[in-house]
This record gives structure tokens, C-alpha cells and sequence, in this order.
């Protein structure tokens, strides 16, 4: 029995090595060639690929067609899994691979139907671009077959990746309008109930634009309004019942920082800087890649761009040529309406428009779910967009939104590869087809300029666009888009600097008006860039890299006083107590090690959830379900209530609001100090530890998972600072280029180059970007 057990533990040891062995070989068959050489009949003359000890890629070839083909080899042996992932969310394809827990997520996004948005702007594309998307595409799907074995992710999920079409490419940048927009729209419905709910002077209290924090590039700060009287509006009187008081403070907001000064700060060519902010995950979003081609604009000339490349199409999206330098925020401007569908008094199967009734169009959405059967999502649009909501009275509404109108995609970016000013970059993106976004430019003559990239609907003037319209009426809604002439635009600027943080840029007037607030965060972070900037009048790289990770808690100082005199003027407790010796290590930063800014952040955003939630149960009176939306400009109402100290409008509860400010203070402190060590013992590297994680490691075991993931780094940083982090959001790049002199820039990037848990670039650079 003795001899038979050994036997029995050797054979499943010896499976074991075995299985083991295999899976090794099998994930060892995924990995990218890095080296020798292939014949592919695609290629019209000799191309090289070549690779840095980070894995950034550099292909050289004669002409933009093989450049083309081979960005989409390299993304596809590198990136493919990724890029999968990118086309399905954007189509509402996902659950096909994740099965029916994907299902919420892809019924999201179907509704938008944008494979079909797709495939019809292809067919409208120039023949150029057309022809450019299909050499990417026949290069990724050469890159995915040249693969021994299929990518890894795919080995676990048991399933074969399907090739990647010419509309894929244009799905990746549809990824992108629902990374950078609400596709839901959320913050118009949650107005429209707000503006039925409340009294006039509440609603223009809450839904104002802008005050103290404010920074554009023109035009003073905007003055926030007086709150409403005791007549207009009594909080105290509420139900209790009506208060859902929770966490609603989200920093995790997609933007970016980006600012230039010009060459006569420099001494040379013009300098930029950008940080693109977004979800971060292993590997990154970008892709670093530089590519050098001859220029057809000038013979005997070459074309010699690097930066961010997005797997799944064919561009560099933010980089430098040694002509300019270019980079993006995220604009928010308001470019989504809801649109009230009137049903035909004569005919209620149909819809009132300015030319008459019409009939709805009705889709069937066969949604395919891996181990399960397909479901049919039925989808009804209007001439304007899909019905996906309904207003406070029942009425249905149809979203109109930028991405889905025709146009609103394009391959125009690309021309930026050979621009050779500012002002010719100024005029490429003005007409591109992407989200509308900053788009700050730099070139080697010194010259910066800021303009809006991506298109803007042309708006009529007599409907409020934060709130649900009837456009039945004539002339009412979107006519086309704004024409370039009408863009706004700052170019070289008499102060020298240029800077933009998803903030308010313009001043007030037909820019703003044309640009609109989507959601635009508050002013801050922009204002300690612009307020970092006019403090040097002379730039290196190194200094746009010092502005990059400034984390001094500039907008928590006021709180931070406020919060120590608030414990010194009261009674003490023994969690006040500590509360009070936490405050004693701030050091004026978000640093990791520091107990005081943790501890003043949570108070300041406890007392911001509960003040919101009071008037967010004033519209729950007559609209139970209602959330608040995000509302990024409310720190300039609550400064005002906290320094006006209005008794009507603290929540039910409270006698004054000393007592409302203390009780957030104890449920604070109570929440930090059950926890191991207590008060003492809650740094801020605590809480913004790093979860840089890959897409599938959720789904294995935790040892697995960990030698997938990027290592749990305690980081400085946080939102309202230039040095934007948390957890699993951040600078998804960090660059600062001069236009011809790229040798001396930088670019950091988290998450590593490769997709590849073998390759000796995963993760590479990760630890530069920490």
C-alpha cells in the first residue's frame, strides 16, 4: 500500500511539472518576435521595427502605408487583447467574451449602435483614410496570425479572438467619446428635476458655473449667486426619511493636465507638457511608438513623430515631430442634449419634428452571450438620436450626442504628423473627428496656441442645453457643426503660457456659449498650474516636470484651518483629540506619509456629502429616486453657506452649523480610528495605495493575479492639485517635449509597453512613472 501511494503522489507530481510545463510553453507561444526578420507580401519595401530597453517601438520604412502596416503588426502581437476590449465596449459586444456578466455593460452601450455608426462612416470616409484604416487593419490581423500561440487571455477564457475589421479602428476611437463624455447623460436628467423641484433661486444656487477657483486662459472669475431665503427655501422642515447620506464625493473624474510656454521663455523652440488623465490599468492605454517615413510634402524631407499611440488605430494621438509638439484635456463643454419626443396628436405612434411627424425607427440588437443564449435588445431612435430616458412628466426623450452624428470620427489627426506650426496644427484639429477636447500646440519657432479639437455642434439660441428641449419647434437644436472660423482660439498670448486643466477656459460670451458646461471641474488644479507657471520666467523640461507633481494641498488649507479651529472653540473628545494631533504632521502636501491630509480631506468632503444631500432631498419630495448629479463647482456654495451660516439651510437635525461641521467630524473620526492603530495610524499612502491592475486578473487567483498587477505603491497626489492620483486613476502618460529637441524631453508611462506577462517590457518604466 505504501509503494502504491508513492507511486500515486509521483504520477501527480509528475502532471503537475507536466501541466505546468505546458502552460509555460503555451504562454511562452504568445510573445511578440522581437527579432529576425518576415517576408509579407503587404510590405512594399524594406521596413524595420526596432525596440528601446523600455519597448518602445520606432519603425522606419518609405512611406506612410508600410509605417501603417507595421504599427498595426506591433499592436496586434503586443496590444491585440487590449484593442479587443477597446472595439467591444464600444459596440456592446463584451458579454460574446465575458458572457452574461458583461450584460448590463453591453446593453449600455448598444443602445448607441455604434458598430453600425461605424461601418456607415466608413463607407463616407476619403478614400485615404480609408485606405490607411484597411493597411492597419490587414497588419494587425498579419501581427495576430504571425502568434504561435493565440494571446493569453483568450487561452483562459477558452475562446479564439475574431479578426479586427476596418470599422474596429473606428470603434476604438467611439471607446474614447464614452471614456471622455457621459453617454447617459445623467447630469441634464438630474437637472431637469432639480429645475422642476426647487425654487428659481435654488437652482441657479446649485447649477451656477464658477467663482474664487476659477482660472481661464481669459476673463476674471465668475461670481456665484446669493443662496435662496428662508421664503423661498426651509431645509430644516424636510422628512429625516428623505436624507440618503453617503459617499457621494467621486475625484476619479477622466481629464488631464496640459500647459506651454512660449520660446521667449525657453530661449529656443516652445515647450509643452501634458498628463492625460484616466483609468490606469496594466498595460497602459498608450502605446509608445515613434515612426520615421519619408515627407511627400517635401521631397528629400523626413517625418520623424513619437509619443502615445492608441492601439487599434493607426495615429499618433499626442506626441512631437520636431515641428511642433501637441497635447490634450478633456474640454467638458456640453455636447449631449436630451430632446423631449412630442407624440403626433393625430397619430401617437408617431413623433412631432419641425417638418412634420415621422415614425420611429425600430432596431433589433441581437447581443451574443458566451455560454448562454443571445438577447434581442430593442432599440428606438428619432431623426435626433435613440429614446433612452424620460423627462419629470413622463415625456420620452432622445439623446442627441455628438458622437453618433455623422462626422464625428475621422482620420484628420493624423495630419498633425506633418504639420510644421503652430498654427497649422491649430487648423488640422479644428476639423477632426474625435472628442472635443484642449488641444495645446507648440512649435520649434517659439509660437504655443490653445483651440478646441473635435467638432461642436452648431446650437440654436433659444433653449437652455442643460436641460431636456423641445426641438419640434423651427430652428430649434443642433444645425451641423461650428465652422472653424467660429472656434475659439488663443495664440501667443502676450503673458507667454498657456494652461488647461478640464476647468473653465474661456470667459463668458458666444465662446462659452458655443462650448457650453458639461461638468467641467472645478478651478483649482488649473489655477495652481497657471499660478506655477507665472512664478519662473524661464522653462526647462524638468520644470514642466516639477508643475507635473506639485501635491501641495493648496485647495485643503482653508479647510485645514477651518477644521483646527473648529477642535480648538469646542469640546474635546478623545477621537477629537486625535483628529487635533493628526493635523500636527501636515506638511502642506498630499504626501504618503501624512495622517493631516487624509484626515482633512475626509472631514471636507463629509461635510460637502451632507450639506448636497439636503438639497438633494428637497427634489426627493417630489422625485423619490433622484440622485445628485455631479455637481464639481458646489465647493463655492458650500464656502459661501459655511461663511453665511444661513440656519435655514443646514439639514433636518441641526441646531447651527457648528454642530452640523462637528458631528461629520466625530462620524470621521470614528470611521479612521476602528481600524488597526487607529487615528495615528491612517496615512494618506494608506488610502491612495496603488491598484494598477490587468483586465483579467480580477478573475484568477490572488498569486496569480499579483504577478500580473503592478505593485501596491503607497502614491502621493490627489484630486484639485496638479499631481492628480488615486488608486486606479491617474496620469495615464507624463510628458514634456520641445519640438526639435525630443532628445531632451521626457515620457513617462505607467503600466509598461507590453501586454505580455513574459516580456521583458511588461511593466517596464512602470517604476519611473512612480
Amino acid at each position: 500500500m505504501s509503494r502504491l501511494l508513492i507511486r500515486i503522489v509521483l504520477a501527480l507530481l509528475a502532471l503537475s511539472v507536466i501541466a505546468v510545463f505546458g502552460a509555460w510553453l503555451a504562454l511562452r507561444g504568445s510573445l511578440p518576435q522581437l527579432d529576425g526578420s518576415l517576408r509579407n507580401t503587404a510590405i512594399g519595401a524594406r521596413t524595420s521595427i526596432g525596440r528601446d530597453q523600455l519597448g518602445s517601438v520606432t519603425i522606419t520604412a518609405s512611406n506612410r502605408d508600410d509605417v501603417t502596416w507595421a504599427l498595426g503588426y506591433v499592436h496586434a502581437q503586443e496590444r491585440f487583447f487590449e484593442m479587443d476590449l477597446m472595439r467591444r465596449s464600444a459596440a456592446g459586444e463584451l458579454a460574446e467574451l465575458f458572457g452574461s456578466t458583461a450584460l448590463p455593460i453591453d446593453r449600455r452601450a448598444r443602445v448607441h449602435r455604434m458598430r453600425a455608426r461605424a461601418e456607415a462612416g466608413l463607407a463616407l470616409a476619403a478614400e485615404r483614410d480609408r485606405n490607411l484604416i484597411e493597411r492597419y487593419r490587414d497588419g494587425v490581423n498579419a501581427g495576430l496570425a504571425a502568434l504561435r500561440v493565440r494571446p493569453f487571455p483568450y487561452l483562459l477564457m477558452r475562446t479564439t479572438p475574431r479578426p479586427w475589421s476596418s470599422a474596429d479602428s473606428l470603434l476604438v476611437i467611439d471607446a474614447m467619446y464614452f471614456s471622455l463624455n457621459d453617454a447617459a447623460n445623467a447630469r441634464e436628467l438630474a437637472f431637469s428635476r432639480m429645475k422642476a423641484a426647487l425654487p428659481e433661486s435654488a437652482w441657479r444656487f446649485l447649477s451656477a458655473t464658477g467663482g474664487r477657483w476659477d482660472a481661464p486662459l481669459s476673463g476674471p472669475a465668475m461670481r456665484w449667486p446669493d443662496p435662496p431665503s428662508a421664503n423661498e427655501l426651509d431645509l430644516r422642515s424636510l422628512d429625516k426619511s428623505l436624507l440618503q447620506h453617503g459617499e457621494t464625493s467621486n475625484d476619479s473624474v477622466p481629464g488631464s493636465n496640459s500647459f506651454a510656454v512660449s520660446g521667449q521663455l525657453t530661449g529656443g523652440p516652445a515647450l509643452l507638457a501634458n498628463d492625460m488623465h484616466l483609468d490606469l490599468r496594466v498595460p497602459d492605454i498608450w502605446f509608445r511608438a515613434r515612426l520615421i517615413f519619408p515627407n511627400e510634402r517635401r521631397p528629400g524631407a523626413t517625418i520623424d513623430v513619437s509619443g502615445a499611440s492608441l492601439p487599434g488605430t493607426p495615429a499618433i494621438v499626442a506626441g512631437s515631430n520636431r515641428s511642433i509638439a501637441w497635447g490634450f484635456t478633456n474640454s467638458y463643454g456640453d455636447f449631449a442634449d436630451w430632446v423631449r419626443v412630442l407624440a403626433d396628436p393625430a397619430d401617437s405612434s408617431r413623433y412631432l419634428t419641425a417638418e412634420g411627424s415621422e415614425e420611429i425607427t425600430a432596431y433589433s440588437e441581437q447581443i451574443r452571450v458566451a455560454g448562454a443564449d443571445s438577447e434581442i435588445l430593442q432599440v428606438r431612435e428619432t431623426r435626433w438620436g435613440p429614446i433612452l430616458a424620460s423627462d419629470g412628466d413622463g415625456t420620452p426623450l432622445a439623446l442627441a450626442w455628438t458622437a453618433e452624428r455623422e462626422g464625428s470620427v475621422n482620420l484628420e489627426l493624423m495630419r498633425l504628423e506633418s504639420a510644421e506650426t503652430a498654427d497649422e496644427g491649430v487648423a488640422i484639429v479644428q476639423q477632426a473627428g474625435m472628442p472635443a477636447q484642449n488641444f495645446l500646440v507648440a512649435d520649434r519657432f517659439g509660437s504655443i496656441a490653445w483651440t478646441i479639437a473635435g467638432r461642436i455642434p452648431r446650437r440654436s439660441s433659444d433653449y437652455d442645453p442643460r436641460l431636456p428641449a423641445d426641438w419640434s419647434k423651427p430652428g430649434t437644436g443642433w444645425n451641423g457643426w461650428v465652422a472653424p472660423v467660429d472656434y475659439p482660439l488663443i495664440s501667443n498670448p502676450p503673458w507667454q503660457r498657456l494652461w488647461t486643466a478640464n476647468a473653465r477656459v474661456v470667459d463668458e460670451g458666444q465662446h462659452f456659449d458655443r462650448l457650453g458646461d458639461g461638468g467641467y471641474d472645478l478651478g483649482a488644479r488649473q489655477q495652481q498650474i497657471r499660478d506655477d507657471l507665472q512664478a519662473k520666467d524661464h522653462f526647462t523640461a524638468a520644470d514642466m516636470l516639477d508643475i507635473q507633481l506639485d501635491d501641495r494641498a493648496l485647495f485643503l488649507e482653508p479647510w485645514r484651518k477651518r477644521l483646527v479651529d473648529l477642535l480648538e472653540h469646542n469640546s474635546a473628545t478623545p477621537q477629537r483629540s486625535a483628529m487635533r494631533k493628526a493635523l500636527d504632521d501636515w506638511d502642506g502636501h498630499a504626501s504618503i506619509q501624512s495622517v493631516g491630509y487624509r484626515a482633512v480631506r475626509a472631514w471636507r468632503n463629509e461635510v460637502k456629502d451632507t450639506v448636497l444631500d439636503a438639497f438633494a432631498a428637497a427634489v426627493r419630495v417630489r422625485y423619490a429616486d433622484f440622485d445628485t448629479p455631479k455637481l464639481p463647482q458646489f465647493e463655492h456654495a458650500l464656502w459661501m453657506l459655511l461663511q453665511r451660516r444661513p440656519l435655514h439651510l443646514l439639514p433636518p437635525g441641526y441646531a447651527d452649523w457648528d454642530a452640523l461641521q462637528l458631528d461629520c467630524l466625530d462620524r470621521v473620526a470614528a470611521a479612521l480610528d476602528k481600524q488597526p492603530g487607529g487615528i495615528a495610524a491612517r496615512t494618506w499612502g494608506e488610502r491612495n495605495t496603488a491598484r494598477i491592475a490587468h483586465p483579467i486578473s480580477r478573475a484568477l487567483p490572488g498569486f496569480v493575479a499579483r504577478l500580473l498587477d503592478m505593485p501596491a505603491d503607497p502614491l502621493p497626489g490627489d484630486s484639485n492639485m496638479p499631481r492628480v492620483q488615486g488608486p486606479k486613476f491617474g496620469a495615464s502618460e507624463r510628458f514634456a517635449v520641445a519640438p526639435g529637441d525630443e532628445e531632451h524631453g521626457y515620457f513617462e508611462l505607467p503600466g509598461g509597453q507590453s501586454g505580455h506577462p513574459l516580456s521583458p517590457f511588461y511593466g517596464a518604466g512602470h517604476r519611473d512613472w512612480v
